[in-house]
């Protein structure tokens, strides 16, 4: 095992650090709702603690209930499915026809729309509050007064504090720990005059943004049993899927079905609190011995308190630069939305386990900017969880690779726990996502440095790189392996059908097969002759004026203003891959263009660490600072810790894991980094970087 680096000045305080950055609201701010989670199960909720006012949020991120295992697939009549589908069929290099799940002409067919929607993740129910006036007419936001709300980060529970016609309330939100389950405790003078009482309502699924399908009532089934007086069970069945749903309350309470699938918990008379728990489960059948609120609450406190205590810090507080703050809360904030959102056992979804964007489906090009962040803050164990899916879809990974001629496993982009591919007129075609589980698996051997983990990963391995070594094609013209055509470069502005030898890919291929040639050496294996000839005869980076091209067939790359917008994934070739055969100067040279002339506006928000760690490797700690806090609407971070991207996308997690990879790579360094303290930060007497167990990167 790599030893964990460690300053060598005074342990921060991490509470201290943590709770600086707790997040108060003292408005009913729709654009920050907040969210309690334990990475596979997140609740997210309004400024009242619950999700109580969620129309006012579904144009900015609506308040889900949503699961890692939680899905809904619409009825299929038509018997769809992507092993059926017709591919298209493109040339390569040598005119073999390649079939792909394209959609030409980007025409949505009812069939591709389908596939690309089912299944898509669901949203297993709406918990908020019952508000009346005195005269029985219900709440609305602007009727909420004095509001305080607080997430408190090292406890992992969220603080609501309002008023209602000037009667207070005081509600506490967790998640448990271990179980898919919130618990709640409310005080307020309200709930003795039943004007105060809680809420659950289950809704159809819908791969939409706003997650929770309300207009179709007659299209799913709940199920009610009461065992007890304070405690119901609910089996829910969405077409052919189900699961369970239970809940308890404080006793004296009852339980009313006002309306199908809604149903609402009054306390009794006389009683100013009122305690809820609420757990699902993927079985169908409801979830057995629910915690109380206080177990509940002690399991999140425990939970949450042990990982801020362990696990990699960053405390910029002895900076002179007044930046260091803004900085500072954002990593600590990422932390949290990752671990809540992203820590499951498939590949997160781009909003997480927030709400649906591209029907609640992962990407798995952005699989590496989610989550390998865990490795270098040491909490390896939160992506280990989702790594043995790439095992699982093993066969099918292969069978795509066979089907399109290539040995090895081709690993699809936009997917479900399946692993089945979606048809697109991009995704399909990227290839960018490929050298990712070799990355995670160079990781995790980072640490355990053991047998037992070349064995477990061997397989995900050397069928990536046997795919590499076979999708790289012999150009008889100039005698050597390119990459494409047919290919979506990560900047995907450029046409597939004949874009070849993006910068960024070449890299990352050699990076990747000389990786699993190593993996070979460990196992006491040759190296393998195939990936070998790959490697000696790759295609070099294209370079033009001085300066890398983003792909070799876009010799403009420089002079047309048609191509300096997207991803800047040329510099992506020297950032998280540590760039073999990269020239410096010549990167240095890119570099610096970019920064000058890149349309901004028109990128994304992983494309500011990626920036930051090439400035760092290129020893530009100053820009690299900068390039985080670039004032960009792409780079915006929102009180909630959140990073908007446009409407409808308006959480983007693969940043906040991009931020704090960079972030790690820049305090702890990475192989070959100069040897000083925070080799990634500029060392001008601005800047004072203690940290506490972070790894070095690759």
């Amino acid at each position: 095992m790599l030893p964990v680096a460690v300053t060598r000045a005074a342990p921060i305080d991490r509470q201290e650090l943590i709770t600086r950055h707790d997040v108060i609201q003292t408005n009913f701010d729709a654009a920050n709702p907040l969210s309690v989670g334990n990475g596979e199960f997140c609740f997210t909720v309004d400024a009242t603690g619950l999700q109580t006012f969620s129309e006012a949020f579904e144009h900015t991120t609506p308040l889900g209930t949503l699961s890692d295992w939680g899905w809904h697939t619409f009825p299929n009549p038509n018997n769809w499915n992507i092993d059926r589908f017709e591919f298209k069929k493109f040339p390569d290099l040598k005119g073999r026809l390649v079939p792909y799940a394209d959609v030409p002409g980007n025409k949505m067919t009812p069939e591709i729309i389908w596939l690309r929607a089912n299944p898509h993740r669901l949203d297993l129910g709406q918990i908020g509050f019952v508000l009346k006036h005195a005269d029985g007419s219900l709440a609305r936001t602007n009727d909420l007064t004095d509001i305080e709300q607080t997430l408190d980060l090292w406890n992992g529970e969220i603080i609501s504090r309002f008023k209602f016609d000037g009667e207070p309330v005081g509600v506490e939100t967790v998640c448990h720990s271990r179980r898919d389950a919130i618990a709640v405790r409310v005080k307020s003078p309200l709930l003795k005059s039943q004007r105060l009482a809680i809420q659950i309502h289950f809704p159809y699924g819908t791969g939409d943004t706003t997650t929770a399908d309300w207009s179709h009532p007659e299209a799913h089934e709940t199920t009610m049993s009461q065992p007890e007086p304070d405690r119901v069970e609910f089996h829910r069945q969405l077409d052919h899927d189900g699961y369970g749903v239970a809940a308890r309350w404080t006793r004296g309470a009852m339980l009313t079905n006002v309306a199908p699938h809604q149903f609402v918990v009054e306390p009794r008379r006389n009683s100013a609190e009122l305690e809820f728990v609420c757990g699902f489960a993927p079985t169908g059948l409801p979830p057995q011995n629910l915690p109380t609120f206080a177990k509940a609450k002690q399991a999140a406190q425990k939970h949450w308190n042990s990982f801020w205590r362990t696990g990699g810090a960053i405390d910029l507080s002895g900076s002179k630069d007044p930046r260091w703050f803004e900085l500072e809360r954002r990593i600590v904030l990422s932390q949290y939305l990752t671990a809540i959102q992203d820590a499951g056992r498939y590949p997160p979804a781009e909003t997480g386990l927030t709400y649906n964007t591209w029907e609640g489906k992962f990407h798995l090009e952005m699989h590496w900017w989610h989550e390998a962040h865990f490795a270098l803050w040491d909490r390896l164990p939160l992506l280990e969880k989702s790594l043995g899916w790439y095992q699982a879809i093993l066969l099918r990974a292969e069978a795509t690779a066979q089907k399109q001629g290539y040995a090895g496993a081709r690993w699809p982009k936009m997917t479900s726990p399946s692993g089945a591919e979606s048809p697109s007129p991009v995704g399909p075609f990227l290839i960018w996502q490929e050298p990712h589980p070799i990355f995670y698996a160079e990781l995790c051997w980072r640490e355990h440095h053991d047998a037992a983990t070349l064995e477990k990963y061997r397989d995900m391995v050397f069928q990536t790189a046997d795919f590499m070594a076979s999708y790289a094609a012999w150009d008889t013209n100039t005698s050597r392996y390119v990459l494409g055509p047919v290919l979506q470069s990560a900047q995907e502005i450029f046409p597939k059908d004949h874009t070849f030898n993006p910068t960024f890919e070449l890299t990352y291929w050699h990076w990747g097969l000389e990786t699993a040639q190593q993996w070979r050496a460990r196992l006491g294996l040759p190296r393998d002759a195939k990936w070998d000839a790959v490697l000696k005869d790759l295609a070099k980076p294209p370079i033009g004026d001085g300066k890398y091209l983003f792909t070799e067939t876009a010799a403009d790359s420089y002079t047309n203003r048609q191509w300096n917008r997207d991803h800047p994934a040329v510099l992506g070739a020297l950032s998280f891959v540590p760039g073999p055969g990269i020239d410096e100067e010549t990167m240095r040279h890119t570099f610096d263009w970019v920064w000058k002339n890149w349309n901004w506006p028109d990128t994304w928000g992983w494309d500011y660490p990626m920036l930051a760690m090439t400035a760092a490797r290129l020893g530009e700690p100053e820009r690299a600072v900068d390039a985080l806090l670039l004032d960009t609407p792409k780079n915006h971070c929102g009180l909630n810790g959140h990073v908007y991207q446009r409407p409808g996308l308006t959480i983007y997690l693969p940043a906040n894991g991009g931020l704090l990879y960079a972030t790690a790579l820049m305090a702890a360094g990475w192989d070959g980094a100069p040897k000083r303290n925070a080799p990634g930060f500029p060392d001008n007497g601005q800047w004072s970087v203690r940290w506490e167990n972070l790894r070095a990167a690759p």
